[in-house]
């Protein structure tokens, strides 16, 4: 299937590791430019230099902690005119509501919770103004599952799900599309960091986490392209029509009702 997305200019925070890796990978193998950021500069130096020699695309990128003041007026500066915004930057902690105090919380909602808005709020006029655009987040499927041993990801979730929904519900108007995935456990290091802690919370001994992943669908997490792939089909002109709603992709964990 041809998705047409070669020579579009593609925006991804958060992409030096995990699912934002992934997508600068999918987004090159499509032939599509880049403009990364994260924090680490050595990590976003190295990815660059490995895409364009593999894909012979244009990479360009901004090191910097999305929380800083003006840090994401510096990235979207810097970054140009883009046709596609990921946001995908942000690791909001598991806990139950006990466990998180009032600063842990609002650090774990600065760089997503805000940083997702921060970066719409620049970005969408930008797209208006060229004749439209995508914006998709990755959001996750904690805002459905409502665990209470996630209970700050289920909240930040969840409102970035409703955010996505209100936005995309009229952007077409202005021909963007604001659409959200959730993703559920992906096979990423950030999974296995949080099932070790589950483990130690549920079974007394964090190096027991295999076991939680037996209750997995298919007794394992997601493969990163069975996420970044979905990304590319709704990135691209096939997924033409669709805007203000959130896909799922988790193997039902959310019908039932546990992250575990």
């Amino acid at each position: 299937m041809d998705l047409q997305l070669t020579g579009n200019k593609v925006l991804i925070t958060g992409a030096s590791q995990g699912i934002g890796e992934g997508l600068a990978h999918s987004f090159a193998e499509e032939g599509c430019d880049l403009h990364l950021t994260a924090r680490s500069e050595d990590k976003l130096k190295e990815m660059a230099a490995e895409l364009i020699e593999r894909f012979q695309v244009k990479v360009t990128y901004t090191a910097a902690d999305m929380t800083a003041a003006g840090a994401c007026e510096k990235i979207v500066d810097e970054a140009g005119d883009i046709d596609i915004l990921i946001n995908n930057a942000g690791v909001i902690p598991s806990g139950t509501l006990f466990d998180i105090a009032p600063e842990k919380w609002r650090d774990g909602w600065a760089l997503k919770g805000f940083g997702y808005a921060d970066m719409i709020r620049l970005v969408y006029p930008k797209m208006k103004q060229r004749g439209g655009g995508v914006i998709l987040n990755n959001i996750g499927n904690g805002g459905e599952v409502c665990d209470p041993n996630y209970i700050e990801g289920a909240a930040g979730n969840a409102s970035i799900m409703a955010m996505t929904r209100a936005l995309g519900g009229v952007s077409l108007d202005d021909n963007i599309r604001v659409v959200g995935v959730n993703p559920g456990p992906v096979d990423t290091t950030r999974i296995y960091n949080m099932l070790k802690k589950f483990a130690q919370n549920k079974l007394g001994d964090a190096e027991r986490y295999d076991e939680l992943l037996e209750k997995y669908p298919l007794k394992r997490p997601a493969k990163v392209h069975e996420i970044t792939d979905l990304f590319l089909f709704l990135a691209s002109f096939r997924s033409g029509y669709t805007s203000g709603t959130v896909f799922t992709v988790d193997g039902g964990i959310a019908s039932r009702r546990s992250v575990v």
